[in-house]
């Protein structure tokens, strides 16, 4: 595993302990982060949904920036959140902040994505409940998987966006020049937006880059990949840190 030199990509603080937990293994790292995290201001819309929480059989948190933006709204409307109400997150980082703040949550063991959730025994029997409502905790203008699947079962889905990503702003050739200068030989991204940003990002560079082994969380973002001609691409089946250190012990390094 110590061949690895991996570019990160993830939100600065996400990137720096993902790194630090690389180099115990003696995984060589550097952080180029895809995603800006910007919080959105509460709307009176969504104070009123907040309020109305135990209306929800379940509340599902998509990523840890809307655990930790969706804790901190938690905890101006309901200090004592309605134990009622079933907790769900897609994945084991995520979930692992909510049951930090006391909140009894369930993800899906050994995958990080929407269709290993909606298999979850727990979040079936959070649906059988006679309030066939979900409150879905996530960025703008996520994925509408887990609604248009939801909607189809008659449960009735509503929407709490608590950020935006954006690309920051990076000067031509930046990505080119990081990889260089670190002599790396692999990418990482945590989803399908920090692919397409790394893809944006790339620009001209792209068809080199699309050489290096990347790494990603779930198939959907491996396909996404592959679509835009990633060469080898390798599905973590999950975004944690263990995650990829085991798909990195099955892969081995490239030969300088």
């Amino acid at each position: 595993m110590t061949g690895w030199r991996l570019l990160l990509t993830r939100p600065a603080d996400d990137s720096a302990a993902l790194g630090e937990t690389l180099a115990q293994c003696g995984v060589h790292s550097a952080s180029l982060p895809l995603l800006d995290i910007q919080p959105l201001a509460e709307t009176p819309e969504q104070r009123t949904t907040l309020l109305g929480l135990d209306r929800y059989a379940a509340v599902i948190v998509v990523s840890k920036p809307a655990a930790r933006l969706g804790l901190e709204r938690l905890a101006q409307h309901w200090p004592q959140p309605s134990a009622a109400v079933r907790w769900f997150s897609v994945g084991a980082a995520t979930g692992e902040l909510l049951v930090a703040a006391g909140l009894d949550t369930h993800w899906p063991e050994g995958s990080d994505d929407s269709e290993a959730l909606l298999a979850l025994p727990a979040f079936a029997e959070a649906l059988a409940s006679p309030r066939k409502r979900v409150l879905i905790m996530r960025g703008e203008g996520g994925r509408e998987f887990l609604a248009e699947r939801l909607r189809g079962q008659g449960v009735a889905v509503d929407y709490l966006e608590l950020y935006r990503r954006r690309l920051p702003d990076y000067p031509p050739r930046s990505l080119q020049r990081v990889i260089q200068a670190e002599r790396l030989n692999g990418l990482v991204v945590s989803s399908g937006q920090g692919f397409e940003h790394l893809n944006t990002l790339a620009g001209d560079d792209w068809p080199a880059l699309a050489r290096l082994p990347l790494f990603v969380p779930s198939p959907r973002v491996a396909e996404l990949a592959r679509d835009a001609g990633a060469q080898i691409v390798v599905d973590c089946r999950g975004a944690s840190a263990s995650a990829l250190l085991a798909a990195l012990e099955n892969h081995p390094a490239p030969a300088p």
